[in-house]
């Protein structure tokens, strides 16, 4: 099925009628919108070169196509201004990616969202939050863009609380779950740097994300103290499995891997190390299946099992790390992925520079 048509609505002119409308048509996540006047869904689309019926995004459940049209629209409405544009629309072509399993990271019962982690010099000039409070309220862009994630699964894909998605709790990073990496005093390259793009070039990165994990540790000193306690947290019996993580270190616990000269391959060779439980283990709370750890079904699973551990994931590579957060406190966080096995892979994308048009 191609991308809708744009239609043009006839709202009341009161504002707030306006917006009582739009609850009317089901367009909102329970929050009121921004109604998506024609002059604003024009200037959100000036943010970008292509012609207005570019498929971004594809759902092969529904076969419903993401129009940039589209996308303007819900980021309108989410209350993004046209410069957030781009690292949407950047989301959303990483996000396209079989890999991503796009369908369902969106209708399971795991009750996953699409976390963005934006990274580069686009963060300072859109005025993106990488630093106090940083997964909280408070800041236009991070809030707005992650809404706007949001709304586009429900307004264009039609992932329904309850009809499509059937998360089994849900997760607050459905209403917006977007972050931007802190390059202050960060003593690792960039994740847009890591992942290849060339200098200048900021970049998204996509991952279907389970809860939240706040990690505590005022007390430690050493790296090892530090990701032990994050390595903990990933191998609890209630998020351990063969899927990837996000690991977001606070400031205060970068200083102590940076200070002791500690690499982001260092620590994610030690979190890997740590994070693991005994198969033994599993089995007593019942978690531990042979299907999902049989030599056909992965190799290297069925490897690790062999030597009695299920780590989470399947090696270092699979934790993302970087810094976020205030200066002060020890408090750094995990984020589980979706599924209990490999079914989703996040992703990474190049923002194009936001080029308003005359």
């Amino acid at each position: 099925m191609a991308a809708v048509a744009p239609r043009i609505h006839e709202a009341p002119d009161d504002l707030l009628a306006a917006i009582d409308f739009c609850y009317e048509q089901g367009w909102t996540d329970g929050l009121p919108v921004v109604p998506p006047q024609v002059d604003r869904v024009k200037a959100m689309l000036a943010a970008d070169t292509r012609p207005a019926d570019t498929v971004i995004c594809h759902h092969p459940a529904t076969t419903l196509d993401l129009s940039l049209h589209a996308a303007a629209v819900n980021a309108v409405m989410a209350g993004c201004l046209p410069e957030h544009f781009p690292v949407l629309v950047a989301a959303y072509e990483a996000m396209n990616r079989t890999e991503f399993n796009f369908h369902g990271s969106t209708a399971s019962t795991g009750g996953s969202a699409p976390l963005l982690v934006v990274s580069g010099p686009i963060v300072d000039e859109i005025g993106m939050n990488a630093d106090v409070n940083l997964f909280g309220p408070g800041n236009r862009a991070n809030s707005t863009i992650g809404r706007a994630t949001r709304l586009i699964l429900r307004n264009v894909f039609q992932m329904l609380p309850g009809i499509s998605d059937k998360s089994t709790q849900g997760n607050p990073g459905k209403y917006s779950f977007c972050i931007a990496e802190r390059s202050r005093a960060n003593p690792w390259p960039l994740l847009c740097e890591a992942q290849g793009y060339a200098k200048g070039t900021s970049s998204v990165t996509t991952f279907a994300g389970g809860g939240f994990c706040n990690v505590e540790n005022h007390g430690g000193n050493t790296p090892e103290q530090i990701l032990g306690s994050v390595a903990d947290a990933m191998a609890n019996y209630g998020c351990i499995t063969l899927g990837q993580s996000v690991v977001i270190l606070a400031p205060e616990h970068m200083r102590i891997l940076g200070d002791a000269g500690w690499t982001r391959e260092q620590a994610q060779d030690c979190l890997f190390s740590l994070a693991k439980r005994s198969v033994e283990g599993m089995k007593s709370v019942g978690k531990y299946r042979d299907r999902e750890y049989d030599r056909q079904h992965d190799k290297d699973a069925h490897k690790l099992v062999e030597q009695g551990f299920v780590h989470r994931g399947l090696g270092p590579a699979d934790i993302l790390i970087t810094m976020g957060g205030g200066d002060a406190g020890g408090h750094s966080c995990f984020i589980p992925s979706w599924s209990r096995g490999r079914s989703s892979l996040m992703q990474h994308a190049p923002i194009a520079p936001f080029v308003q048009k005359s």
